[in-house]
């Protein structure tokens, strides 16, 4: 079973935003790392880009598939987690602590929008 970690927001994608004040650190879950297979490459926005949630901001390419990354909260990128370009397999080895954009969050309540760790577990649980 996929690893969900407590006090983290999750989206339906398979994205995860960890809050810390007014900003976000968005990753992909475990689910999503373990479902992709070893990632080969993390396309990120640029610092200041705007991110707007439940819309594209990226992408995470695998040997087996390419999917897109969908952002779970709106705001503008404060940070990218550079160590991905050159080790994107960080995100198989621990895809919490590899975070891959920190957002300066523009709201949020949109938190409100996504699940907790019990609601994702159970989500989780229902894709097979």
């Amino acid at each position: 079973m996929a690893k969900v970690i407590e006090g983290l927001f999750y989206s339906e994608s398979h994205e995860y935003v960890r809050v810390d004040g007014e900003y976000g650190y968005v990753g992909i879950t475990d689910y999503a790392q373990n479902a992709l297979g070893n990632v080969v490459y993390v396309d990120m926005p640029d610092v200041d880009d705007e991110v707007q949630a439940g819309e594209e901001f990226g992408a995470v390419e695998s040997v087996k598939a390419a999917s897109d990354l969908i952002s779970p909260v709106s705001g503008t990128v404060v940070e990218v987690n550079d160590a991905l370009e050159d080790s994107p397999e960080l995100v198989n080895q621990d895809a919490y602590a590899n975070w891959i954009i920190k957002v300066q969050l523009s709201d949020t309540y949109e938190t409100h929008n996504l699940m907790d760790a019990k609601a994702y577990q159970e989500f989780c649980e229902s894709q097979h």
